[in-house]
């Protein structure tokens, strides 16, 4: 898997960045799953895991502290294109977020950005609609008690991790 390149684009602030150091873990045609360091250093986000879930329109990351506590769950409502032909992946983060704290607490972010990029012609008002369907289905899935589903895409590949390194297993 080491041919498959991911790229994150953002609307606002606009830049699109290869992720080259994220290690993909697993891959098929409906999820991406990855691992990575931030690539920016944060003063609390230091490392995490990450599953593309990509007909469903987000990506959900287990976010992680520089001592390895739990920060939250964070969700990115998203569109991608994929270039068969080179191997890319390219994520557009469509701006609204969901944030996922270990209380159970939800929280939704970024809406005025959502509304700002249409104002300011950013995104188009297709986009605009795909960004609060895929919203919506996430919210609707959290609401509905199925999250832990959809964090178990991560758990999974993250407990397989710990006990093939544990020195019990070694």
């Amino acid at each position: 898997m080491e041919d498959i390149k991911l790229y994150r684009k953002r609307i606002i602030p606009e830049e699109c960045v290869c992720l080259k150091d994220d290690i993909i873990l697993y891959r098929d045609h409906e999820i991406i799953i990855t691992r990575w360091n931030t690539l920016r250093p944060k003063k609390t986000l230091h490392h995490g895991y990450s599953c593309y879930f990509l007909e469903r329109g987000f990506k959900i990351s287990k976010f992680y502290d520089h001592d390895g506590q739990l920060i939250s769950w964070y969700c990115d409502i998203i569109s991608h294109t994929y270039d068969a032909d080179t191997e890319t992946y390219i994520f557009t983060d469509l701006l609204a977020d969901v944030i996922v704290y270990p209380d159970g607490f939800v929280r939704v972010v970024d809406l005025d950005e959502l509304a700002d990029a249409l104002r300011d012609g950013l995104i188009t008002s297709e986009e605009l609609q795909t960004a609060l369907r895929h919203l919506d289905k996430l919210l609707s899935l959290i609401y509905k008690g199925a999250f832990p589903r959809l964090q178990k895409y991560i758990d999974d590949f993250e407990n397989s991790e710990a006990s093939s390194s544990s020195p019990a297993q070694q």
